[in-house]
């Protein structure tokens, strides 16, 4: 597949995935241990990080398996695709809901451009530019995604993860950082991480994706196996 909006790279947390697709982490993992058709990324720390073209292809697999395919038929067609016609989706640029999104950004000029980007897509942006005022507008307004730059108020952005995860339920939290911080976002709850300088596309079509309002994710129904 192409490398087309960073597809080949390692983005998304397996319970991010999982989340995405409906999909159980332990279905997940067997998949992989028993076909090795979907490999993940492993970061150093050995957290599985599956780029947009796995997430494709573990819908694909899904899909199949809830319409009566076997598991290791829906990995063979996956692997020729020649024996049953596969099609998968491709991005699509489609507008998104007017959902909120909580943008934790320690750099002013990063975030006015983060924020362009996102209302140019229909979401509407909280902005924080410290832990503390982040933490209050999450409490105030719940979003249903929380941007975190890792570096924010000194380097607490994985705190804030953290807490965003593991104390108020957060939804979904992407990482963001000029660092190679994938490890440290990923232990502190990040269901994804990407580095910066962003890609406009990657950034906006991670968020979709996060926020199930891609046409990747609406696509196909979600499976079960």
């Amino acid at each position: 597949m192409s490398d087309e909006l960073g597809g080949g790279r390692g983005v998304y947390s397996i319970g991010a995935v999982a989340r995405m697709l409906g999909i159980p982490t332990a279905t997940i993992r067997n998949w992989e241990e028993r076909y090795g058709t979907i490999v993940p990324e492993r970061s150093p720390g050995g957290h599985r990080l599956y780029s947009r073209d796995q997430m494709e292809e573990l819908r694909f697999v899904a899909a199949e398996v809830s319409r009566g395919l076997s598991a290791a038929d829906a990995h063979r067609l996956l692997a020729d695709p020649s024996a049953g016609g596969q099609s998968l989706a491709t991005d699509g640029r489609n507008g998104g809901p007017r959902l909120l999104v909580l943008l934790a950004e320690r750099d002013p000029v990063a975030a006015d451009l983060a924020e362009f980007f996102l209302r140019t897509e229909g979401y509407e942006v909280h902005l924080a530019l410290a832990v503390g005022d982040a933490e209050e507008q999450w409490l105030d307004s719940s979003p249903q995604l929380a941007i975190v730059e890792l570096m924010i108020s000194g380097g607490r952005g994985a705190d804030l993860c953290r807490r965003l995860k593991q104390e108020h339920d957060a939804g979904a939290v992407l990482a963001i950082s000029v660092l190679r911080a994938r490890d440290e976002a990923l232990a502190a709850g990040a269901d994804a991480f990407l580095q910066k300088p962003l890609d406009p596309l990657e950034f906006v079509s991670t968020v979709k994706d996060l926020l199930g309002a891609s046409a990747l994710v609406a696509r196909h129904g979600h499976g079960s196996a």
